[in-house]
């Protein structure tokens, strides 16, 4: 698989990497994880030339770094791997706020390389951006421990236009992560190009729509209690038949080109940019190999913009995130 540079940083990953999340958490139920078809999934993602693993303490959390680990023993050399902070959490493990404090940030990062087996962290994110710590602050905090060694890159989740520029400024930000797909646009008017201006990479998640793009979806009350989809308003009433609709312009594409409809949607991404990496999550060996195929669709510009018009903004319904999970995202 092709290599690409996070924006100017230098950090060189696989042009598709491996979201690790659904592992540990958030989709199916815990009888449904197998962790010895994930660990496989992730050997099996080495072979096709994926490289670039993204987990998060808040994964479990703290059990997905433990499974990747697991999975890379030996290995680590060969992969980048990707983390984050910035959570607290409950006794049951529920998230139960954010803390970006100086302090937390080595407290977390000391517990991540050693649940991470290993002596660095290639690629660290703040997971969500605490309005109660100054973001010059937070970058501080983890420019030291890129000084030390502990860190080699820093990156930001669901940061806004304003705190992107704030944290680069004090430091280079290699990476953004935050949610983007052909039904998820948000980050086209201003986040984008703020990052070509700055030379920051994007690492969309959930790239595939949490796989309504696929094609293979059921309203939200037909999945199980604890998958997130039961409380994703895109899958809820009105609005899954109006994306339905949507989607169905991709599964048409993907059927006139003989690929599937996730590859369809991982490749228009991958024709947004060269400074774009999508990160697909998977827990099995096929849903991998399929999204890396992705890497070998060619869309020409009829097709993109074909893609373009089908899903814009006004095409999809519904808002990504509930209340109480958009107040979370700064912007």
């Amino acid at each position: 698989m092709e290599k690409r540079r996070l924006g100017n940083s230098g950090l060189e990953v696989s042009a598709i990497g491996l979201g690790c999340m659904g592992m540990s958490a958030a989709y199916g139920t815990r009888e449904e994880r197998n962790e010895r078809e994930s660990i496989a999934t992730i050997h099996r993602a080495l072979e096709l030339g994926v490289t670039f693993f993204d987990t998060a303490e808040a994964y479990g959390p703290y059990a997905n770094e433990e499974l990747v680990a697991r999975a890379l023993h030996g290995k680590r050399d060969q992969v980048i791997l990707a983390t984050k902070f910035g959570f607290t959490f409950d006794q049951k493990g529920a998230i139960a706020g954010r803390d970006s404090r100086p302090e937390h940030i080595r407290e977390a990062v000391e517990g991540s390389l050693q649940r991470l087996q290993t002596d660095r962290i290639d690629l660290l994110y703040q997971h969500r951006v605490d309005p109660a710590v100054p973001i010059e602050d937070v970058i501080g905090a983890m420019a030291a421990l890129v000084r030390e060694g502990k860190v080699r890159h820093l990156g930001l989740s669901e940061a806004g236009e304003g705190t992107i520029r704030l944290a680069h400024a004090v430091h280079p930000i290699a990476a953004l992560q935050s949610e983007y797909s052909l039904w998820e646009r948000n980050l086209e008017p201003q986040i984008i190009p703020v990052l070509r201006e700055l030379g920051i990479g994007l690492v969309p998640f959930a790239p595939l729509g949490r796989g309504f793009l696929t094609g293979s979806v059921k309203r939200a009350e037909e999945y199980p209690e604890g998958d997130y989809r039961r409380g994703d308003p895109r899958y809820q009433g009105e609005n899954f038949e109006a994306n339905l609709r949507a989607a169905s312009a991709v599964r048409a594409l993907a059927a006139r080109k003989g690929v599937t409809a996730g590859q369809i949607a991982l490749a228009w991404l991958l024709h947004k940019g060269p400074d774009i990496v999508p990160i697909p999550g998977t827990k099995r060996r096929s849903y991998l190999e399929e999204n890396a195929g992705a890497a070998a669709v060619s869309l020409g510009s009829g097709e993109m913009a074909e893609l373009d018009a089908a899903l814009s903004a006004e095409k999809v319904s519904g808002p990504r995130y509930n209340e109480k999970q958009m107040s979370m995202v700064d912007r």
